[in-house]
């Protein structure tokens, strides 16, 4: 009741004038999307084919729900340039009563868009938004990913230009809550520290898009993130001196410390060797984009591509001797870079009986900090998918998918070909302080999908909603190529032993999407 009242006061705010006790109907508005499913898993897995998206995202994702609320407080008139103003809010997580093991739990949903939108004011065909700024030119549909986004972590002010075959878009705020509170550490021997974490991290930046003929897109643009030096904020970036990547990665700061400073372990952080020296961050992203369509069979065909300089990370703690530790490091964790270039084209193979969505995707990310370890911030990926969907009738479809992806690791062996390959990953001998996490660095990928889709509105593989029956195959080179629960530490693999080398995983599906 206090957000519905919130909402109300906030209405009249900007409509200048009293809020009726009832809501006109055609001024409120909801939409949303869901999906849910249920995916027997007779080999141990948790109801997903494969690990991710990059195999495409059917039978690869989750349950997730989203519900986006709208409130007009004035309303557009079409054909006019008066002044309108609306309202935002939009729900999203990822669990459902019976779906999954959190067994929808609200505390997997969270608000992850709020903001007030408004138009005409100043300028004519500008929209100024105040909240959340998420922006995107679109999406990988088969994939379920936005590789030309901004904003996304940024709460500030935008205004939108879009007026005849011209799109732009400026905006800036502040992405520190996002980036200080959600960010994790590297290495499975680090931990973060508790507790609210905030920085200010400024952010600004914007795109373009033209529109050309009917049938041609252009975009592209980009954003920067700055973090000031604020000398003691102990949530601001600092370095810790004199700490070398190897004994980072593996969490050992604090045991080498010691071994020179016996006994010193009040002193660590204190003294002039090891207290941390504040500076400054900074970070950026580019996005581009190349959209075309109605070219004889090509429906629309998107290009995305993006280059990121990922923002720092602050700090992260060791347990060493029962205590906690801090050690900061912004200097080992500021070279890290991404390409991403994906591709989505929608065909009509043959009218009115036979679609197919072809996609590709590709990612070089490199972490020049660190010549050492492997890890995701030192990979090459490449893959595709391609679906087909044939109509038996306007509402019973078949449909087929099949994809296929090869993933390198740059920095040595970082997946297990073999049950056992953990204990022959370095010369025949196990390498217990983490630097090698099996025998290959290289993994591939194939997985197949197809079944019957009901669609009660109709023909379109991306119409919904839809009713799906499906069986998935996957075969990885590497053993056990989807989450599981198995034993993860050699007691437990005395008691519950795994008969053989697995490289292949089925699931079976049922399973509804929805938009609305």
């Amino acid at each position: 009741m206090r957000i519905v009242a919130f909402l109300l006061a906030l209405a009249g705010v900007f409509s200048g004038r009293s809020v009726r006790a009832e809501i006109q109907a055609d001024r409120f508005g909801a939409g949303g999307y869901f999906r849910i499913m249920t995916r027997p898993d007779f080999q141990g897995g948790d109801s997903r084919l494969g690990h991710w998206n990059l195999y495409g995202r059917l039978l690869n994702e989750g349950p997730w729900g989203a519900l986006e609320l709208k409130l007009d407080v004035l309303q557009q008139t079409p054909g006019q340039s008066d002044v309108w103003a609306s309202i935002h809010t939009k729900i999203e997580g990822g669990s459902f009563a019976n779906a999954d093991s959190s067994q929808g739990w609200l505390g997997q949903y969270r608000i992850t868009q709020m903001y007030v939108a408004a138009g005409n004011i100043l300028f004519p065909h500008v929209t100024w938004q105040l909240g959340t700024l998420d922006s995107y030119f679109g999406d990988l549909g088969l994939y379920d990913m936005k590789p030309a986004q901004i904003f996304f972590e940024t709460v500030g002010l935008s205004g939108r230009y879009d007026h005849g075959p011209l799109e732009v878009l400026l905006g800036g705020g502040d992405a520190g809550y996002f980036l200080r509170g959600t960010r994790g550490a590297v290495g499975t021997a680090l931990l973060t520290l508790p507790g609210s974490q905030y920085s200010t991290i400024l952010t600004g930046g914007g795109y373009g898009r033209l529109r050309l003929f009917g049938h041609l897109e252009l975009g592209g643009g980009g954003q920067l993130f700055y973090e000031p030096e604020v000398a003691g904020n102990r949530f601001a970036p600092y370095q810790t001196p004199g700490v070398d990547y190897e004994d980072f990665y593996r969490g050992e700061v604090v045991k080498h410390y010691l071994v020179s400073h016996p006994g010193q372990e009040d002193l660590f952080g204190i003294g002039d060797d090891s207290r941390p020296r504040p500076m400054a961050s900074a970070s950026y992203k580019l996005v581009a984009y190349l959209g075309f369509g109605k070219l004889g069979p090509i429906r629309w065909n998107n290009l995305f591509a993006n280059y990121l300089r990922l923002h720092p990370d602050n700090f992260v703690t060791e347990r060493y001797g029962g205590r906690d530790f801090t050690i900061f490091v912004r200097e080992l964790t500021d070279e890290r870079y991404q390409l991403n270039v994906g591709n989505e084209m929608q065909l009509s193979l043959v009218p009115a009986r036979l679609d197919a969505v072809w996609a590709c995707l590709y990612g070089n990310y490199r972490d020049r900090d660190n010549g050492l370890a492997p890890g995701d911030h030192n990979r090459t990926f490449y893959s595709t998918v391609l679906r087909l969907q044939l109509y038996l009738s306007d509402t019973v479809h078949v449909l087929l998918e099949s994809s296929a992806a090869k993933e390198k690791s740059q920095n040595g062996r970082l997946w297990r070909e073999h049950k056992d390959s953990l204990f022959w990953n370095n010369g025949d001998i196990a390498d217990t302080r983490g630097l090698q996490f099996g025998d290959t660095d290289t993994r591939v990928t194939y997985q197949g999908k197809g079944g019957l889709v009901f669609n009660p509105l109709g023909t379109g593989i991306y119409n919904r909603p839809s009713l799906r029956l499906l069986y998935g195959l996957q075969y990885a080179n590497v053993h056990n190529a989807f989450n599981n629960n198995f034993a993860d530490s050699l007691s437990q693999y005395n008691q519950f032993p795994e008969p053989k080398d697995r490289h292949l995983h089925s699931v079976v599906a049922i399973e509804a999407e929805a938009w609305f």
